[in-house]
C-alpha cells in the first residue's frame, strides 16, 4: 500500500529529489556537494546568547531531539538501555543535545510505565545521563556538547501504570474516546495547576542541580502544555477565547522556573500546527476524522478550514516566549496520537496507525517551511527544525542549504540517531553516509513501545536487532497486517 509513493532511496541524486518534490509543487533548497567542516555552514558554532551563567555556545548545528524512552525503571531512573543511548547520543558529534529524554515532573505524567521521572529519589541518576554523554564525546574526541532535560507532563495521554490516566485541559469531542476521558474529574482543576505550577518549579530546579544546562518546558505533541494552548472552551484562570488566557498557564510555569532556577538556560519545544484526529480510511490510509461546525480544539489552524495551518497564534505564542526569556524553540507539529504523518513522516506507519495519505516528502517540506516561517517572523529566538529523518540520504544536502539560506538555525535529528548516531560526524568530517545505518522510518521504534517493548531501532542496530524482543515485535507487526 504505501508503494504508492517513491522511496526515497530510489532518488539517486539531489537533481531527482529536487524533481520529486517540483512534482509535489513543494520546495526545499538542496545543495549538490556537501561540505566538511570547517568550510561548511552545518559546522559553524551557534551563539545560544548571554545568560545568567555567562555566554553559551553550540560547537555545530546538528541537535539531538529528545525522544520518549520506554526503558526506565519502574521508579523513573535511567537503566542500562538509557545509558547506552545517551552514550551514543554523546558520541554522535551534534553540538545540541535537546533534551534528550522526556522525563516527567511526576509519576502521574508520565507517558509510559517506564518514562523517566524527575525527583530527589532519581535526580542523580539523571545527572549520570548527562555525564554519560559528555564523557562519550570527549572519547569519541568530539566538542563538548550542549546538553539539556524535557520536562513534561502527558495529560491526555498518561499510562503511568500502564493503563490509561488521562488528565486534560477540556472535554474533546474526538480525542476523548481515545485517551478514555468519561468523567469531567479528568479536566484538571485550576487548584491542581497551582500544583502542577509548583512542581514544575521543583522539576526546574533539579535539572539545574544535576548539571543540565537548559530545560524544555515541553509544549508539543497533544500533552498537556500544547493541550493548554486549544484550551478555548475552559472556564477560570487557565482557559478562555483569547491567546492571552490560554498561554497563562505557561506564563505561570515559567515565571516559577525562572524564580527557582534563575541560572538555568530555558527552551521550548512547540507543535507550531495541529489538523483534525485521522483514522484510517477504506484503503487504510489517513483521514480526517469527521467533524461540522467550527473546530475550536486546535492551535495553528484555522477553526472554520482545520486543514490549513494558520501560523498567526504560534508566532504570538513564540513572541510570548521571547518576551519571558525563553531564547529558543524547537519547531514541531500536531501529535504521534492523532495525526503521525505530520509530526513524523514515513513511509511505513506503527502498528497501531494509519499509512501516509500524502508522499511523506510533502510533511518534511511542511514542518521545515513552519520552522523557516516562524524564524522570519521572531528573528531574535534561535529555531531548532525537526521532520529530517525521511530525508534520508539526502539530510547533509538540504540541511546544509536550509541552514545557510537561514531557514533556520538548528537540524534536530530523532529517529536518525537511533540508527545512525554518528550521522553528524560523518557529514561534518566530509564522509560519505553509511546507507546500512540511514533511517528508512519502518517505525519500529514506535510499534515497539506500543506495544510494550523497549524502543530502540530493531531493523538497524544490531544490539536491539539480536535483543529477544526482536522476534515478539515481528510477531506483533504481522498480526497488524
Amino acid at each position: 500500500m504505501s508503494e504508492r509513493y517513491p522511496r526515497v532511496a530510489s532518488l539517486r541524486t539531489p537533481t531527482a529529489l529536487r524533481k520529486r518534490l517540483a512534482a509535489l509543487d513543494v520546495s526545499l533548497p538542496c545543495d549538490d556537494a556537501v561540505m566538511a567542516a570547517p568550510d561548511s555552514p552545518l559546522a559553524a558554532t551557534l551563539d545560544l546568547g548571554d545568560g545568567p551563567g555567562g555566554r553559551l555556545e553550540a560547537p555545530n548545528r546538528f541537535v539531538i531531539q529528545p525522544m520518549e524512552g520506554w526503558d526506565g525503571t519502574a521508579e523513573g531512573r535511567p537503566s542500562e538501555l538509557t545509558l547506552r543511548r545517551w552514550r551514543n547520543f554523546g558520541r554522535s558529534g551534534a553540538g545540541w543535545i535537546w533534551g534528550g529524554e522526556a522525563v516527567a515532573i511526576r509519576h502521574e505524567g508520565r507517558a509510559n510505565p517506564n518514562q523517566l521521572v524527575i525527583s530527589d529519589a532519581t535526580v542523580e541518576s539523571l545527572s549520570e545521563l548527562r555525564e554519560a554523554s559528555i564523557a562519550a564525546a570527549r572519547e569519541a574526541g568530539q566538542a563538548e556538547p550542549v546538553v539539556g532535560l524535557q520536562l513534561t507532563h502527558s495529560g491526555r495521554w498518561s499510562r503511568p501504570e500502564g493503563l490509561t490516566r488521562p488528565r486534560v485541559a477540556y472535554r474533546h469531542p474526538l480525542l476523548d474516546r481515545r485517551a478514555q476521558v468519561d468523567e469531567d474529574a479528568c479536566v484538571l482543576s485550576d487548584r491542581e495547576l497551582e500544583d502542577l505550577v509548583d512542581d514544575y518549579a521543583r522539576a526546574a530546579l533539579l535539572t539545574y542541580q544535576a548539571g543540565y544546562a537548559f530545560a524544555d518546558i515541553k509544549h508539543c505533541h497533544g500533552y498537556l502544555l500544547h493541550e493548554f494552548l486549544s484550551a478555548r472552551n475552559r472556564t477560570g484562570r487557565f482557559g478562555g477565547e483569547k491567546l492571552e488566557a490560554r498561554e497563562s498557564l505557561s506564563r505561570a510555569i515559567l515565571e516559577a522556573v525562572r524564580a527557582a532556577a534563575p541560572e538555568l538556560r530555558l527552551g521550548v519545544r512547540l507543535s507550531v500546527f495541529d489538523h483534525l484526529p485521522h483514522i484510517a480510511g477504506e484503503d487504510g490510509r489517513g483521514v480526517p476524522e469527521a467533524y461540522r461546525g467550527s473546530y475550536a480544539y486546535g492551535f495553528g489552524l484555522d477553526p472554520d478550514h482545520p486543514e490549513r495551518i494558520d501560523l498567526t497564534e504560534p508566532i504570538d505564542f513564540a513572541r510570548f516566549l521571547e518576551s519571558m526569556g525563553v531564547g529558543w524553540v524547537n519547531v514541531t507539529a500536531a501529535s504521534p496520537y492523532y495525526a503521525p504523518h505530520l509530526q513524523r513522516p514515513a513511509l511505513f506507519p506503527p502498528s497501531d496507525a494509519y499509512a501516509p495519505p500524502e508522499d511523506p516528502l510533502a510533511g518534511v517540506a511542511r514542518l521545515l517551511g513552519a520552522a523557516r516561517d516562524l524564524k522570519q517572523a521572531v528573528p531574535g529566538l534561535t529555531v531548532v527544525s525537526s521532520g529530517w529523518s525521511y530525508l534520508q540520504e539526502f539530510v547533509p544536502h538540504v540541511a546544509q542549504a536550509c541552514v545557510r539560506e537561514g531557514w533556520f538555525d538548528a537540524v534536530g535529528l530523532g529517529r536518525m540517531a537511533l540508527s545512525y548516531p554518528t550521522l553528524p560526524t560523518d557529514v561534518l568530517s566530509g564522509r560519505a553516509l553509511s546507507r546500512k545505518l540511514i533511517c528508512r522510518t519502518f517505525s519500529d521504534c514506535t510499534t515497539a513501545p506500543r506495544n510494550g517493548l523497549v524502543s530502540g531501532c530493531y531493523p538497524l542496530d544490531p544490539f536491539y536487532r539480536d535483543r529477544p524482543e526482536r522476534n515478539e515485535l515481528e510477531s506483533i507487526k504481522r498480526g497488524a497486517s
